[in-house]
């Protein structure tokens, strides 16, 4: 795939950060790009800018995705590129000190939300029939400790890290699947 070029892309947590910036340049280089991210106003000033396409869809629930996979393909005829970026800082403190039920919420965006775009994707991508790949957004947290006090966050990535590698396992080769 050293001539992957994407003329259509899905990105979630596209309307800031790291998703809002891929997208950003995948228009300037032509591309089509739906950006789905969760409702709000940054989801809103993605949607004037020329050339992205805004949907709403919260990664944490599979239902969701699937709407916005059934919008992307629809809208775009045939999805390219996968981005799933969505994700949030986890919460802080050590780990006995860490609310169970916080670090499960962490967990269903940080990696179920990925899971869910890679679930929801990754068969219409392979019967589609064409080039395309799936990235997901992991974080130098993916292979170390990098920030103390962040077990939640750490261990979603670390998790992301070993679905992303599982995952390329699966794919036909015209599917490229790798961690960002």
């Amino acid at each position: 795939m050293t001539d992957f070029a994407p003329t259509t892309a899905v990105i979630t947590g596209g309307a800031s950060g790291i998703g809002l910036a891929v997208a950003k340049r995948l228009v300037e280089a032509g591309a089509r790009v739906m950006v789905a991210d969760l409702p709000g106003e940054a989801l809103k000033r993605a949607a004037d800018i020329d050339g992205l396409i805004a949907q709403e869809c919260d990664v944490s629930e599979l239902t969701q995705v699937e709407a916005l996979a059934d919008a992307a393909f629809e809208t775009l005829g045939q999805v390219d590129l996968v981005l799933n970026n969505a994700g949030q800082g986890g919460v802080r403190g050590k780990l006995w000190e860490v609310d169970p039920d916080l670090a499960r919420a962490h967990f269903d965006v940080n990696f179920w939300g990925v899971w869910n775009g890679c679930k929801v994707f990754a068969p219409r991508l392979i019967e589609q029939g064409t080039a395309a790949a799936l990235y997901n957004t992991g974080s130098e947290n993916s292979w170390f400790c990098a920030v103390p006090e962040t077990a939640a966050y750490i261990a979603a990535k670390h998790a992301v890290l070993g679905l992303t590698e599982s995952l390329r396992e699966d794919l036909l080769d015209h599917v490229h699947a790798g961690l960002i």
